[in-house]
C-alpha cells in the first residue's frame, strides 16, 4: 500500500512536471514587465501571427500611453498598472525593462514567481544565473538577444536557456520570437558575441549607409536623392541576400564584372583592409558586452 502510494505521488508529480515543461504556448498567458517599443514589436507579433491569443496577452508598466499603445499594439491586449498582479496571472513573464531597473522588479515579484512560471528576459548584460539567484532556485530562465529590426517584423534573435530551462522551453522561446523574425539557438557564453554582432550590428549598416550617402552627395546628389537610393539599397540588398539560394560570396561575384566599376570600388575596401576593420569593430562590441555583463 505504501508503495502504491509512493508510485501515485511519483507519477503525479511528473505529470506536473512534463506539463509544465512541454508548455502549449497557443493558450499559455504571456505577461510582458514593460510596454516599450520592443515589447509592443514581439507581442504585436505574438498576435499578429496567431501565436498568442490577444486575450491572453497582457503588460504592465508606469506609462499609462505605454499601456495604451500595447493595447492597440496587440489588438485588445490588457495594459495593468501592478508588476505583481501580471507575474501571477502569467504562465510566461518576459523581462522587457531597461536592464538597471531589473534588479528592483525581481525584488518587488519574487514572492509572485513560481517554478510553474518560464521567465523570459530581453534585458542586455544580465545573465540567467542573476535572475535565479534574485528570483529562487529552480525558477526557469530563457536569455533573449533581439535586435531593432525586430520592430518592424525582422529581427535577428538569439535564445539561451538558464541552469533549470528545459529543451522545450528553449523551443517555445523560439516560436515567440519566430513571430519578429529569424532565431537562433546558443549557449549563453556565445550572447556576448551576438551582442556585438547582431544586437549592434543595425548600427553598422546604418553608419555605412550614412557613409555612402555622404560620397554621393559630396559628388553631386542631393541628400533626400542619396538617402532614397541608400536607404532602398539595403533593403534590396537584404531581401535579395535572404531570398537567394545562392551564397552571399556569389551574389557579390555576380555584381562584380572584371576590370568594371564594381571590382574598381572593392578594391578599395579590400586596400583598406576592411575585413580588419570589421572584425575590430565586432571585437570591441563584444568585449564592452562582456565587460557590461561583468559589472550587472
Amino acid at each position: 500500500m505504501l508503495r502504491t502510494h509512493w508510485m501515485y505521488c511519483y507519477l503525479t508529480t511528473y505529470y506536473h512536471s512534463v506539463r509544465r515543461n512541454n508548455m502549449n504556448i497557443k493558450t499559455a498567458k504571456v505577461g510582458f514587465l514593460g510596454a516599450g517599443n520592443m515589447a509592443r514589436a514581439i507581442a504585436g507579433g505574438l498576435v499578429g501571427k496567431e501565436i498568442v491569443l490577444s486575450a491572453n496577452i497582457a503588460a504592465s508598466d508606469i506609462s499609462s500611453d505605454a499601456l495604451k499603445a500595447f493595447e492597440q499594439a496587440t489588438r485588445g491586449g490588457m495594459g495593468v498598472s501592478s508588476n505583481v498582479d501580471l507575474v501571477k496571472q502569467s504562465d510566461i513573464i518576459v523581462f522587457a525593462v531597461k536592464p538597471y531597473h531589473a534588479g528592483d522588479v525581481c525584488a518587488a515579484i519574487k514572492d509572485a514567481v513560481s517554478k510553474d512560471k518560464l521567465i523570459v528576459t530581453i534585458c542586455a548584460g544580465l545573465t540567467t544565473e542573476s535572475y535565479e539567484k534574485k528570483l529562487g532556485e529552480g525558477i526557469r530562465v530563457v536569455r533573449v538577444m533581439p535586435n531593432t529590426p525586430a520592430l518592424v517584423g525582422l529581427g535577428s534573435t538569439a535564445i539561451a536557456g538558464g541552469k533549470y530551462a528545459t529543451p522545450e522551453d528553449v523551443k517555445t522561446v523560439e516560436l515567440m520570437f519566430k513571430a519578429v523574425g529569424v532565431t537562433i539557438s546558443v549557449t549563453e557564453d556565445k550572447l556576448d558575441l551576438v551582442t556585438g554582432f547582431t544586437g549592434s550590428g543595425p548600427a553598422y549598416f546604418f553608419y555605412f549607409a550614412e557613409a555612402m550617402i555622404e560620397a554621393a552627395v559630396s559628388m553631386g546628389l542631393d541628400m533626400e536623392q542619396a538617402t532614397t537610393m541608400a536607404t532602398q539599397l539595403m533593403y534590396g540588398a537584404g531581401k535579395l541576400a535572404m531570398d537567394s539560394p545562392l551564397s552571399l560570396s556569389q551574389l557579390r561575384r555576380n555584381v562584380t564584372t572584371p576590370n568594371g566599376t564594381t571590382e574598381a570600388g572593392l578594391k578599395q575596401f579590400e586596400e583598406g583592409d576592411m575585413k580588419e576593420l570589421v572584425f575590430n569593430c565586432i571585437k570591441a562590441a563584444t568585449d564592452r558586452s562582456t565587460e557590461l555583463s561583468k559589472l550587472n
